[in-house]
């Protein structure tokens, strides 16, 4: 669950490597160890982004999950006080990972319309690499779920058009445009919906439709040379 560099977006829980049974107490009799402290967390949320991978999965219930895991309901509210508790766990693993890549691009890239380029790729990497993440970027997967994880979705891509927004006035301050803070809100505004329509358009067709698809022609229309 590290983000290693830009060009690497970080797989999803689920697809790290599994974390082997630990510690030293046994389950019981049945001679099954228990996780280390902090592991069932992880394991929970590897579980539900899991889940969240089939296509045309329903909405996911904690009686399925703790099915999934084979362990009681009331074992998963041992460790989230609630199911939207879990899905701020995924969100959060989100924000870190694609914010945390978007800091490193501002640090070793000059360039704020190769950054533009960057944080495109790697949002859009992330939610292909990412499918049952992809499903919570655009909603899908909070529907019916409590609204502040919805909002904090929404705050989610205004800070991706906000750092795209400083890179694109950069672009226009260089390019010698007339009214630069303008144009980059446009502009931001637009590779936003974008990012958005791509990562949606993944989910609802069953994660066929992958969203880097012709990548660089887009970008290119979006993000041309000539702009500097």
């Amino acid at each position: 669950m590290n983000a290693e560099s830009p060009d690497a977006p970080p797989a999803s829980p689920v697809q790290a490597d599994a974390i082997a049974d630990g510690g030293t107490g046994q389950d019981g009799g049945s001679g099954r160890k228990r996780p280390r402290p902090g592991e069932r967390r992880i394991q929970i949320l590897q579980a539900l982004a899991a889940m969240l991978e089939q296509p045309g999965a329903e909405r996911v219930t904690t009686a399925a999950l703790a099915g999934r895991l084979e362990v009681s309901e009331a074992a998963l509210y041992r460790h989230f006080a609630s199911k939207a508790q879990m899905f701020e766990g995924l969100i959060e693993f989100i924000e870190q990972s694609v914010f945390g890549l978007a800091n490193q691009l501002d640090e070793r890239e000059a360039d704020p319309r190769i950054r533009c380029r960057k944080l495109v790729t790697l949002l859009l990497q992330f939610g292909e690499k990412n499918p049952g993440m992809a499903r919570v970027m655009v909603g899908d997967a909070l529907v019916h779920e409590n609204e502040r994880l919805q909002q904090r979705m929404n705050l989610f891509f205004d800070k991706i058009e906000s750092t795209l927004r400083q890179h694109l006035r950069e672009v226009a301050v260089l390019g010698g445009t007339q009214t630069p803070t303008v144009d980059a809100q446009a502009d931001a505004s637009v590779i936003t919906a974008f990012c958005v329509g791509r990562l949606q358009r993944f989910a609802r067709s069953g994660f066929r439709r992958t969203p880097c698809e012709n990548l660089e022609h887009s970008l290119a229309l979006l993000l041309p040379g000539d702009r500097l």
